[in-house]
């Protein structure tokens, strides 16, 4: 009788043992699985992310800097957001394209102007409009030309042929506001009587100028104007100092006076019929906040608003 209580309580412990084992091991694989599964769904988040494609127009001088811009934006998390061919072009040209029905997601304007008309004509969403960088308007010439210090009076006296962009070209309104006060660009009929950063630089003329035996040239992108001082076509051209570190082959040869001309501000905004407003914001806010878009605008020239 004792011999058989034993064998059943040794059945019965191994069967405890047996089943206690059994509940650990389903306690760890269900752990397990749990985690698996949470690692998936979070995978899956990651590969369900909205995939975005940003169509940004921007200005002539930004193109460099941008695109570096645009690569470490990808870089830093946000790998399901591409840009389409981004446009650079003088700002008033990006107002007209907008206007004859080219989409864009974001418009990056390098005059305040160009910005208020974007507004005016409903091209932006004046809500997210933004300054986003300052710039300065230096003259340059062809890197190892015996020039150097260069002033508006110099220009005004003739003593160098000289390259301004024309009036679709924010750099050129304000080389055109500046070369006002020395008399060597008359301002439009508008503005008679005004000079400097009280005229809109635009609808003007340097005909007396060049009646008077100077050479003056205009041009349709601050790129070009810039090309025009590398080829050594003209002395001096007014460009900004970005264009310095975006193009090379030129060298500053003077400074033009900020109180000369209205400040140099590049604005901003999401465009009104952007169909990735969320995202576009998100890029715009990114562009201003980011240590590392900040390293690049530096690096191309460009000093945050």
């Amino acid at each position: 009788m004792k011999k058989q209580l034993r064998i059943v309580v040794a059945a019965v412990c191994a069967f405890a043992m047996v089943g206690a084992f059994a509940l650990t091991g389903c306690s760890s694989n269900g752990g397990s699985t749990e985690q698996k599964n949470d690692s998936a769904a979070e995978q899956s988040a990651d590969n369900n992310k909205e995939q975005v494609e940003l169509q940004v127009f921007a200005a002539n001088s930004l193109s460099k800097a941008m695109e570096e811009v645009q690569a470490a934006y990808i870089a830093d998390g946000h790998d399901n957001v591409s840009f389409a061919d981004t446009q650079y072009k003088a700002s008033g040209e990006l107002n007209e394209m907008l206007g004859a029905g080219s989409y864009a997601d974001l418009l990056i304007s390098a005059s305040k102007g160009s910005m208020d008309t974007a507004v005016e004509k409903g091209y932006v969403d004046s809500s997210t409009r933004v300054d986003m960088f300052k710039n300065d308007l230096v003259m340059v010439s062809k890197e190892g030309a015996d020039i150097k210090d260069v002033t508006l009076d110099d220009i005004a006296a003739g003593k160098y042929s000289i390259c301004v962009g024309d009036d679709s070209v924010p750099a050129g309104n304000y080389a055109a506001q500046s070369l006002s006060t020395v008399g060597v660009y008359a301002p439009a009929a508008a503005d008679e009587g005004k000079t400097g950063k009280d005229i809109s630089g635009k609808g003007g003329s340097y005909q007396a100028f060049v009646d008077a035996g100077h050479k003056v040239v205009t041009d349709t992108s601050v790129g070009n104007v810039c090309k025009h001082a590398q080829s050594g076509d003209v002395d001096v051209a007014f460009v900004y100092t970005s264009d310095v570190y975006r193009f090379g082959g030129v060298q500053i040869v003077g400074t033009v006076p900020a109180n000369t001309h209205k400040n140099i501000v590049y604005p901003g905004a999401v465009t009104s019929e952007s169909k990735n407003a969320a995202a576009t914001q998100e890029f715009l806010d990114w562009c201003l906040s980011s240590d590392k878009a900040q390293e690049i605008w530096q690096k191309w020239g460009f000093e945050l608003a």
